[in-house]
């Protein structure tokens, strides 16, 4: 892709910087965000992305005032996940930021929504969900997080057709990689190194389809590709199933730290996807778990990284 105009929010996050800093290479992109660390604001400068102070919790009508509306691509990552409990100001936040994003932007050629796996309702841990399962928006872990993203992703589905925006709206599992924090294999990794315990099934594992971030970033192009009036709606995650007990244990093979595994009612929950559609409308994945895992580690803990550990 080249040659474009490309709107970028929560472009300082784990899923959109990786996506904007590539797609900078050819294209013109700017990042919407509240850029609460100025270190990542300049990182991005430098690589010629246009940054634009944004909240998404202002609900003004002038929130968006001063920003271009000739945006050919618009990838919508920005998030309010309700960390602080709200469950009323999450909805609102999300569900209203993207209404107003996807009115700015009304004239682009294609707007993708990132949404969740979280909000699909839990069946069995092995379970690979598909686009057409039931949805309920439970999460014991963070409850706001996946109601927000059910009123963002009927905000989505709204205004493509009221507008005539060709959208896409993407669930996306677990994004990992080398850039930002790491994912949630390397918050494991940190507990692990800190001999925190972490949760675990009582029986069974949670299982997930994590996405590394080359991944990620190639698919996004193909997804937009996909974009229609009548919103596309597609799980977003890697080929392959993974155990959340298997992928700590690997770090364990990587690195010879044992985890502390505490079976326990609650965990943090995961889904496995059912890959069908999304290999239908924009293939497969090219990057393995393990080697995915394993560069991941080597770049933010290369010093705990085993000799040849991973070959």
């Amino acid at each position: 892709m080249e040659g474009k105009k490309i709107l970028v929010t929560g472009g300082t996050g784990q899923v959109a910087r990786p996506v904007a800093e590539a797609l900078a290479k050819r294209n013109e992109v700017w990042c919407l965000g509240r850029f609460g660390d100025p270190g990542v604001e300049r990182a991005l400068t430098e690589r010629a992305i246009t940054t634009w102070h944004w909240d998404m919790n202002d609900m003004s009508p002038t929130a968006l005032d001063g920003v271009p509306t000739d945006f050919t691509h618009v990838i919508h990552s920005a998030v309010r996940r309700g960390e602080d409990g709200d469950f009323d100001a999450a909805v609102e936040a999300n569900s209203v930021a993207t209404g107003r994003l996807m009115t700015h932007c009304r004239d682009a050629e294609a707007f993708l929504y990132v949404s969740t796996g979280a909000l699909y309702a839990r069946q069995t841990l092995d379970h690979a969900y598909r686009e057409s399962d039931p949805i309920d928006g439970v999460a014991d872990w963070l409850p706001p997080y996946p109601v927000a993203k059910i009123a963002a992703e009927g905000t989505a589905r709204a205004f493509a057709q009221v507008l005539g925006l060709p959208t896409t709206i993407a669930r996306l599992n677990i994004a990992y990689g080398p850039g930002g924090y790491g994912g949630v294999p390397m918050l494991y990794f940190k507990r692990m190194l800190a001999g925190e315990p972490i949760p675990v099934p009582i029986e069974g594992q949670n299982w997930c389809s994590p996405l590394y971030t080359d991944d990620l970033v190639r698919q996004v192009p193909l997804l937009w590709e996909v974009a229609a009036r009548r919103a596309t709606v597609v799980n977003w995650g890697g080929d392959e199933p993974v155990g959340i007990t298997d992928c700590v244990r690997y770090l364990e093979e990587l690195t010879g730290i044992a985890p502390r595994l505490v079976p326990s009612e609650v965990t943090r929950e995961t889904y496995q996807f059912d890959a069908t559609l999304r290999h239908k409308l924009i293939g497969g994945c090219e990057i393995d778990w393990r080697e995915g895992v394993r560069r991941t580690l080597a770049a933010h803990y290369p010093e705990r990284l085993l000799a040849n550990a991973g070959a």
